[in-house]
């Protein structure tokens, strides 16, 4: 009897531990950006700050993080880069609202801002066309399998997203919508 309880009790911890996975969460962030992350550029007049994001339930064997905005509706045929940040160390699972701007330091250290397509390296708030649909931005951490991804602050959003697939163990992502 006593073997039949150990053996349930571990088939239920291990069914636990299976169904926890790698999850992204912003206690900033609800389905619509707010004017305080809105860029204050081409016509919006928002505070153009970061959100606060966190993860959990990294998986095994993770050596950094990454995290991306992505605007894939944008008009450009190619989409939007909105923020680019990796070589976050393992140890790290928030980024603090405002982190995105480098002058600020409030990124954790080690890591690094890569160029947006707004031409500078941090944050850029979203700004859709006037009259556009709503855009769905896609926020994603990236669990990666180096430490250090090989490319600085200035390599292009595309080969910085490259790297990330060449190093990807996992990721979580959130949408957020906004439309002006």
């Amino acid at each position: 009897m006593k073997t039949f309880i150990l053996l349930v009790l571990a088939a239920i911890l291990s069914s636990t531990a299976q169904a926890q996975t790698f999850t992204l969460k912003s206690a900033d962030l609800g389905g619509q950006f707010t004017n305080e992350f809105i860029s204050g550029t081409f016509g919006c007049s928002g505070a153009n700050k970061s959100p606060q994001l966190e993860w959990q339930n990294a998986p095994a064997g993770t050596q950094s993080f990454a995290v991306t905005i992505y605007d894939p509706q944008a008009p450009t045929g190619s989409g939007w880069w909105h923020w680019v940040i990796f070589d976050i160390p393992a140890s790290t699972h928030e980024l603090k609202q405002g982190a995105g701007d480098p002058s600020a330091k409030l990124a954790p250290a080690g890591s690094i801002q890569g160029l947006t397509d707004f031409g500078v390296p941090g944050y850029g708030g979203p700004c859709p066309p006037q009259n556009d649909t709503a855009h769905g931005y896609v926020i994603t951490v990236y669990a990666l399998k180096s430490a250090k991804l090989g490319t600085d602050n200035k390599a292009s959003a595309a080969l910085t997203g490259f790297m990330l697939n060449q190093n990807i163990i996992a990721k979580a992502s959130l949408i957020v919508y906004y439309k002006r």
